[in-house]
């Protein structure tokens, strides 16, 4: 894995963290690990690695099945009371909720990043699309 790339602190007290990841399956793995060494740099790795890993993974997967994106940009960036996860793509596909029967094996990623999120959308733009979730964080 390459190093993620840093930013610094900005006005309103938010840092980050940002990796280019290869569009195939096996980078949902290298995005979970980037998640959990984000937050674990951040000292968040128990309130949040679990949700945050489920959360990326899920979005990274939708990525991967419903994109003809080669690459895409996972970021992480910490504010006081959240922290934020995105995954940016060049598809200007709409994410949707998608409702799955019990015996389906697809169709609940959203469902669980609604579930494990205090907020969760997604940006169009000219060039594709920015979907985020956050997490919050407890006040210490």
């Amino acid at each position: 894995m390459t190093a993620p790339r840093s930013t610094a602190a900005g006005a309103h007290g938010v840092s980050g963290y940002t990796e280019q990841l290869p569009c195939q399956p096996e980078a949902v793995g290298r995005a979970r690990a980037f998640v959990t060494k984000s937050l674990d740099t951040w000292g968040m790795r128990e309130e949040l690695a679990d949700s945050g890993q489920l959360i990326v993974s899920e979005l990274m997967a939708n990525v991967v099945s419903h994109t003809k994106t080669d690459l895409t940009t996972v970021s992480i960036r910490r504010g006081k009371r959240r922290v934020r996860i995105e995954v940016a793509d060049s598809s200007c596909t709409t994410p949707q909720i998608g409702f799955a029967d019990g015996n389906s094996g697809h169709g609940r990623g959203l469902v669980l990043v609604d579930a494990l999120s205090s907020h969760w959308g997604y940006v169009k733009y000219p060039w594709g699309k920015i979907v985020w979730a956050e997490m919050s964080v407890s006040e210490q």
